[in-house]
């Protein structure tokens, strides 16, 4: 498995986003408000996968007071990582679109509410994508570096 690539999750972001403001400009006035339980969910998926990789990364390093971890089980949450990082991009590119179809309506409250929950969600989902990357670099193997045999 090859890490992921940013290119790949920033791609991901623009195109759901002008998916999303493209959808948003025919039905936008028929959807409920959106829900802002989005921002903290998010958010604790983050702080769990940031958790879990610097317990991962002190277990493979055998740093003192650390039980060695399974191959299997670094493999499995390298391959979460990567599935977060891409729906992380995703979700953040459809509460791109949310932001970019509400920004010339803030004089209006429905709307206003729409851009601060979609604009925290998005950051939220940045958050996501970042310690999904973190967690997938601390599932690398040490090794020597590249350059010396």
């Amino acid at each position: 498995m090859k890490p992921s690539n940013p290119g790949v999750l920033v791609g991901l972001v623009v195109v759901f986003a002008l998916i999303t403001w493209g959808v948003l400009q025919k039905t936008y006035s028929t959807l409920p408000a959106l829900p802002w339980t989005a921002i903290p969910t998010t958010l604790l998926l983050a702080l769990g996968e940031g958790y879990s990789g610097w317990l991962t990364r002190a277990r493979i390093l055998r740093r003192p007071d650390t039980k060695p971890v399974e191959p299997l089980a670094v493999a499995r949450l390298a391959a979460l990582a990567k599935a977060t990082a891409h729906a992380g991009a995703v979700f953040a590119g459809v509460f791109a679109g949310f932001v970019l179809h509400v920004i010339n309506m803030l004089g209006l409250p429905n709307p206003r509410h729409d851009a601060l929950v979609a604009g925290g969600s998005f950051v939220s989902c940045v958050a996501l994508i970042c310690a999904a990357l973190f967690l997938e670099y601390c599932c690398r193997v040490p090794g020597e570096p590249d350059g010396e045999d």
